[in-house]
């Protein structure tokens, strides 16, 4: 079963707490939440919500001063997340056409070379795997 699709700001906690794991709702707090004007309240709130539909991990700390403190880890990394945020937007958004998407792309021109590259490279996968089917 697919995980259900996640928001801008979630993906950018998971992004967060993927290069700072394992990492308390405290910690995520102070890092992430606190520059973006978050409270520690909202922080657990969207934490707790990756966790439920399958992105986070936690374990409880040991030790008679840790009761009740989690650190949490990402279950899957913020790359699938990404693929279910772009799967749900080329699906929902755009009628499961990439041609807009592309369009978007050559009209606003900001294409580096490095992602011109990447695409290009993308495009012969396609072709390749076409050929072989």
């Amino acid at each position: 079963m697919p995980r259900p699709s996640i928001g801008d700001q979630e993906l950018a906690l998971l992004h967060y707490l993927a290069e700072h794991e394992p990492a308390t709702v405290g910690e995520v707090a102070a890092g992430f939440g606190e520059p973006l004007g978050l409270a520690r309240s909202t922080v657990l709130t969207m934490m707790e919500r990756l966790r439920a539909k399958g992105y986070l991990k936690r374990r409880q700390l040991k030790g008679p001063q840790s009761k009740g403190v989690y650190r949490y880890s990402t279950a899957t990394g913020p790359g699938e997340a990404m693929r279910r945020a772009v799967d749900s937007f080329v699906a929902n958004t755009l009628r499961g056409s990439v041609s807009p998407l592309v369009a978007w792309m050559a009209e606003r021109g900001e294409v580096s070379d490095t992602e011109l590259a990447e695409l290009e490279a993308l495009v012969a996968q396609l072709q390749t795997a076409r050929k072989e089917d």
